[in-house]
């Protein structure tokens, strides 16, 4: 008798055991279908907002930088395609005769340095009378330049306001002195960075410049949005533009090299430079796309979605290798320069 109620006994406690058992698989598959319900809502949702448009395209007025060539051409004719009024800043004129030759007679060019506050101050007069009332619905800050790039200790301080008085404090006037036609329309500013702007590969004023813009348009978004201005960053990845022209690049990076003292030269070895460019065109060669358009659609949708995202990664070196290498420990980006880049023969 004993024994039968002894057994009985293990059988109970087996079977509140496979009780529970099941009770656990069934609240962990609750869970996890809850998860996977919540999330496919909020992609929804998320995907939905970001699909929504803006009304009367065709009453708004942007302004693009940098219309010559690369990023700010493209998207000066996709925008006038779309309906916008454009008006594209070019540096130079044969620039400007070609675009408005490309574009339709609603597209507007005007000539603008952005390291020369007289040009700036030309380019806002011309906006105002363009716009009128309507202020200025957008701003791409796209102008910019690479050269000169390298190796820091090449470099004198004037490399470095070379590439800074473009890419960052003409950025900075242009946005300073156009704001109250932006604030008037209510509008957006886009600012042009680089996955650079989050991790600093090489020397020169580059990455310092796109580092700065990304902090410039930090602030001034949370501040305009107390006015209604949205401000975005676009940060590509690496495109076959004139920015990233090997050929310019190289002719830089010889002239940078020839007139280093003879003990610096001496430090990386004879044989770094050409090594140094071997390794530049190969990384270049894998990781350049040639499809811009990437980057433009980043604008175009900064520019008429009803929600403008803060930051938009483009190409899929951005989104998959730069921006989360970023988020990584310092080492770990060190690693992967010292990887790509040769080492000088004298360390």
């Amino acid at each position: 008798m004993e024994k039968h109620l002894l057994a009985l006994a293990e059988d109970v406690r087996w079977q509140q055991l496979s009780l529970r058992i099941l009770q656990e698989v069934c609240l962990s598959h609750l869970i996890l279908s809850c998860s996977v319900a919540i999330a496919v809502v909020v992609l929804t949702a998320w995907y939905i907002r970001d699909s929504l448009r803006i009304d009367d395209i065709d009453k708004k007025y942007v302004l693009v930088t940098g219309c010559d060539s690369g990023f700010g051409n493209l998207v000066a004719r996709q925008l006038d395609r779309q309906g916008f009024h454009v008006i594209a800043a070019c540096l130079t004129e044969p620039g400007s005769s070609k675009l408005s030759a490309e574009a339709s007679p609603r597209l507007k060019t005007v000539l603008l340095n952005v390291t020369d506050s007289a040009s700036i101050e030309k380019a806002v007069e011309f906006v105002r009378l363009q716009t009128g009332e309507r202020g200025l619905w957008g701003l791409i800050n796209n102008a910019g330049r690479s050269i000169p790039i390298g190796p820091t200790e090449w470099m004198q301080l004037e490399d470095f306001k070379k590439v800074l008085d473009v890419n960052l404090i003409g950025l900075i006037d242009v946005t300073l002195k156009f704001l109250p036609l932006i604030k008037k329309a209510q509008g957006r500013v886009v600012n042009v960075a680089s996955i650079l702007g989050r991790l600093s590969l090489t020397g020169g004023g580059y990455c310092l410049s796109k580092w700065g813009v990304e902090a410039f348009s930090d602030s001034l978004r949370r501040d305009m949005r107390h006015f209604g201005v949205k401000v975005s960053i676009i940060e590509p990845g690496f495109f076959k533009t004139q920015v990233t022209d090997l050929g310019l690049i190289e002719a830089d990076l010889q002239r940078l090299w020839d007139r280093l003292p003879v003990e610096v030269r001496r430090s990386y070895g004879e044989e770094y430079l050409m090594e140094y460019m071997k390794a530049q065109a190969f990384s270049m060669g894998i990781l350049c796309s040639k499809d811009i358009s990437k980057v433009t659609a980043c604008m175009r949708h900064a520019l008429s979605s009803r929600y403008p995202r803060t930051r938009y990664g483009a190409g899929w070196d951005a989104k998959l290798l730069w921006i989360p290498l970023s988020y990584m420990p310092s080492f770990v980006a060190d690693f992967i320069i010292r990887v790509l880049l040769p080492a000088p023969k004298g360390s």
